[in-house]
């Protein structure tokens, strides 16, 4: 189905009704008595009415939508009375859009633990906060604990109250206290109090795909949340949260949990196995498609998002959520009409068979929708946001059609060097250095995105390119074979292409697994940049640019595209610790500042579209700039794109 989107809140939805919803047939029969039975492959599925556009099959009923969880602790605090206690309630609720399903606070004397809950996982009594058995530690927990299982194996002799996947966690600090977070593999963010002597710690998943807060009170008080705007007005201070580190209240500080090998930014020596990344990839999917909840893949027609769904359509079968939901795979993506993204990701379905969603917005409609963007996802870095808005747009959609949960790609183009300016790196030390620059940035800018433009309506993201095993075994390659080798016909990303060219049973059609790297908000159509670049012209001023640096002196705006948000976002965030919780520094095709060096004539487009990839982009930006373009950063020559052609199945990388 085709679908257009309109930006504007719903209003607020009337209680969900307890009643089993009605089945209808998908056929165009008429409606019969008993329960409607679609034959695919041999397997009934019954499908009742809320997903007839959907094509959902289901066979019980769908628990309330809700989104990814949101947390709040204070801790410490100098005033107990009752009407602290319902500010901190209020200050939750502006996290209920990350978990409408159900709210809980705990208080202990001067501490308390409020949550908003997703259901994913156990829907039914997986409240929180969670306890260990008599109640004297207490745990809120935002996220998935994939090893739930084999981690309550090793603990034999407790008691768990509920089917929680994160229960767990308070559990392991009875049994090895403050040192047993290495142990989980998942995403979380989550705070422990141990009521036996009021001590707390709190901590954050290895790459930060859980968004995570601290905050300082003048009372004293020490604050966490999931989300900045529910502390930003009652604390003195706040950071964001570093991913892999925790806080202990014992040790009075902050340190590391997360050593991997490659953290040392050294350089590795192992040799390219494809059958190796190709079984950890898939294991890294199959590990997430632990869900009680209907759940489905986002696909841009890109290598990433393709490679996700092709290994969840050739396992869902066999998962535990097949038995619950059909082993039908559904598939979203978003774009403007005649977008890259849209003829890709529809050739991509149709080759896996998915039920698939292809949905549509326009230039004015994601404009209209940018402040609330914004407001979600608490940044105002040009590109996040210019890859935000259509995220955003798609993830109402998609929890209109009941979905809870969906898989994505991000991160791969971190860890196997696949963002165009790859294409310029001197050396595989430089491009080793700058993936591990890439990896320990992700909580700032794709995970942020990815986590808070779904949060924002009732959807989680899981990032199967983020696992832990995953990064380990890539990262501890050879650079030398990520590097992009026109003589030899390597593309960007050659070493996980290759790894899944499978001749015998093909993951993806030649020309997809080889497309050459699209930006999301390039993807979803270039003149959305444009059309934003547009915007921002006619509402800054050149005598604002030329005070830019006097108004904001800290990461000051180069482009009026850059200084819109920056308004936007002050309007919502104007604390200074706000601002420096966004990074800055120049940038071309979401390259770090230090791979900018790589070539002079990047110093001439710092723009993060992929299309500043002079010479490398297949649409890159040209000579003269065009009109919808602003000339003070887009004026400048590029060379022809490159030619792709010399691949090892001499098959043409698709310019879309």
């Amino acid at each position: 189905p085709q679908t257009r989107i309109s930006p504007t809140l719903p209003a607020a939805p009337p209680p969900p009704s307890r009643r089993r919803p009605p089945y209808l047939t998908l056929h165009h029969h008429p409606r019969p008595r008993r329960p409607s039975v679609r034959t695919r492959r041999g397997i009934a599925v019954a499908v009742p009415a809320p997903f007839v556009r959907g094509v959902w099959p289901t066979r019980r009923e769908v628990p309330p939508a809700a989104t990814m969880c949101g947390i709040l602790a204070v801790l410490g605090v100098g005033d107990v009375s009752l009407a602290k206690r319902s500010r901190i309630i209020e200050l939750s609720r502006r996290l209920r859009h990350r978990g409408p399903d159900w709210s809980g606070i705990h208080s202990f004397e001067d501490c308390y633990l409020a949550h908003q809950r997703l259901a994913i996982v156990d829907p039914t009594s997986g409240d929180q906060p969670l306890y260990n058995e008599d109640k004297t530690v207490v745990v809120t927990v935002n996220g998935e604990i994939y090893n739930h299982e084999e981690l309550k194996a090793k603990l034999k002799s407790h008691q768990f109250q509920t089917g929680s996947d994160c229960e767990v966690i308070a559990h392991l600090y009875e049994e090895y206290g403050e040192e047993f977070v290495d142990m989980l593999d998942g995403m979380f963010s989550f705070v422990l109090l141990d009521t036996r002597d009021k001590s707390f710690i709190a901590a954050r998943d290895a790459i930060g795909i859980c968004p995570l807060y601290m905050g300082w009170g003048l009372d004293g008080s020490v604050w966490f949340s999931s989300e900045m705007k529910a502390l930003s007005d009652d604390c003195e201070r706040f950071i964001s949260f570093p991913p892999g580190h925790l806080y202990s209240s014992k040790a009075g500080g902050l340190r590391r949990w997360y050593n991997p090998p490659w953290f040392s930014e050294s350089i590795p020596s192992t040799p390219y196995d494809p059958v190796l990344i190709r079984e950890s990839f898939e294991k890294a999917v199959i590990k997430r498609l632990m869900t009680d909840v209907p759940f489905g893949v986002l696909l841009s027609g890109g290598l990433d998002s393709s490679l996700v769904a092709s290994v969840v359509s050739r396992h869902l079968a066999e998962a535990k959520v097949a038995r619950q939901w059909g082993n039908q795979l559904h598939t979203f993506c978003i774009g403007l009409k005649g977008s890259p993204d849209l003829k890709a990701a529809k050739e991509v379905a149709d080759y896996l068979g998915t039920v698939h969603h292809e949905l549509h917005f326009t230039v004015q409609e994601g404009i209209d929708a940018l402040e609330e963007v914004i407001y979600h996802i608490e940044t105002y870095d040009v590109t996040t946001i210019r890859a935000s808005t259509p995220m955003f747009l798609m993830s109402r959609k998609i929890k209109s059609l009941g979905v809870k949960m969906v898989l994505s790609g991000e991160g791969s183009d971190e860890i196997f060097g696949g963002y165009l300016y790859f294409h310029k790196a001197p050396n595989k030390k430089e491009l080793h250095e700058e993936t591990c620059r890439k990896i320990k940035a992700l909580h700032l800018y794709d995970c942020l995105r990815a986590n808070k433009a779904t949060s924002a309506w009732g959807l989680e993201a899981r990032v199967p390119f983020l696992d832990k095993s995953f990064i380990n075994v890539a990262m501890d390659l050879d650079p030398e074979c990520k590097m992009i080798r026109r003589d030899l016909g390597r593309i960007e990303k050659w070493v996980l292409r290759n790894a899944f060219d499978d001749e015998e049973k093909p993951y993806l059609p030649k020309h997809i697994l080889y497309r050459q790297k699209e930006q999301f908000s390039d993807g979803v159509g270039y003149s959305w940049i444009d059309g934003l670049k547009d915007h921002a012209n006619a509402h800054v001023s050149d005598s604002m640019m030329t005070n830019a640096s006097f108004v904001y002196p800290d990461n000051t705006p180069t482009t009026k595209e850059a200084y819109y948000y920056r308004t936007v976002f002050e309007k919502f965030y104007p604390k200074n610790a706000a601002r420096l919780t966004v990074p800055g520094g120049p940038s071309v095709a979401c390259s770090t500042a230090k791979a900018v060096e790589w070539d002079t004539a990047w110093s001439k487009l710092l723009d993060p579209s992929g299309r500043a990839a002079l010479g490398v982009h297949d649409a890159a930006y040209k000579e003269k700039a065009p009109a919808s373009v602003d000339p003070a950063v887009d004026d400048v020559s590029c060379s022809p794109a490159h030619d792709v052609k010399r691949l090892k199945t001499a098959v043409s990388a698709a310019a879309v």
